[in-house]
């Protein structure tokens, strides 16, 4: 691992092999260019709501907060039986709404959270999956600001404190991780992708929702101006900011959606503007015509 933030990702390769491949993530998703599947089966969380613990652990990792999930916590819809391995966040700096890992037509949202599972039916725990295709999955949640706070966040956003530098961790109550998701969990992007920090292994199956999530301005500066990607004990510590990489290239991957793309209402109102216009061109050539009959007899 670097610094976090963008400077120095180019030499991940170096230590990291994984990291040069064609299946990297994030990706920069071009909603034109993706193909609608309607097929792809609704993401249904089990046991989100009720996790089953009284507290959960939340840690700082050095270069994001962590909070780990138990494996009692299922997701269905997809190739496989999904148990839950953690969540964690990405985000900018102080003074800027910019921070998210994947991009939609080129607009980076302020933060992202990630929830990873891993293929409980064939591994036992993430760090055994995440060398196998296919082994992980992971859901994305762009974090928008909004006017008001999400209490949902609030559970995790208000505990940061407790865990500022590098190697901390706090126990914090358990609650409702569903409510962090948005509300329509039957739209999203689906594609093939890989880690998004060294490793960098290339075995995540990516959902990435359509709808945003919308916590407050405070909330979001809580995220981006309350950690340090240092130890307590360093004389200097460094902010926690700036710990989303790059949008990688696409290299032929498909993108699926579970959706159509485009937006329904304008492709409608094209229909009615073209017979309107067919309509009225019709008129026209009648009365024309109508009116060349009539001057013939005269």
């Amino acid at each position: 691992w670097v610094p976090p933030g963008p400077h120095g990702q180019q030499h991940w390769p170096e230590g990291h092999p994984a990291c040069g491949g064609r299946a990297q993530s994030p990706i920069d998703i071009q909603r034109q260019r993706v193909q609608p599947d309607p097929s792809l089966p609704p993401v249904r969380p089990v046991g989100y709501q009720r996790p089953g613990t009284p507290a959960f652990t939340l840690a700082n990792n050095g270069h994001t907060a962590v909070l780990v999930l138990p494996p009692s916590l299922r997701l269905q819809g997809l190739p496989g039986g999904f148990a839950a391995a953690q969540l964690h966040f990405h985000w900018g700096q102080p003074g800027r709404t910019s921070g998210a890992e994947h991009l939609l037509d080129g607009h980076r949202a302020p933060a992202e959270m990630h929830v990873v599972h891993f293929d409980a039916a064939r591994y036992a725990n993430a760090s055994e999956a995440q060398h196998h295709a296919g082994g992980l999955a992971v859901l994305g949640v762009l974090l928008e600001v909004g006017a008001d706070p999400h209490p949902a966040y609030d559970n995790i956003l208000s505990h940061l404190g407790s865990i500022r530098y590098a190697g901390q961790t706090t126990a914090i109550p358990s609650f409702s991780v569903q409510d962090l998701l948005p509300p329509r969990l039957d739209l999203f992007y689906r594609y093939n992708g890989s880690l998004t920090t060294p490793p960098c292994f290339q075995g995540v199956l990516w959902t990435l929702f359509q709808q945003p999530v919308r916590i407050s301005l405070a909330q979001l500066q809580q995220l981006q101006g309350t950690l340090y990607s240092t130890e307590a004990a360093e004389p200097e510590p460094q902010p926690l900011v700036d710990n989303f990489r790059v949008p990688q290239e696409l290299n032929q991957r498909l993108v699926l959606s579970s959706f159509p793309t485009g937006d329904p209402l304008w492709r409608h109102a094209g229909e009615i503007v073209a017979i309107i216009f067919g309509t009225a061109a019709g008129c026209l050539g009648l009365f024309l015509a109508l009116h060349f009959v009539a001057k013939r007899t005269r």
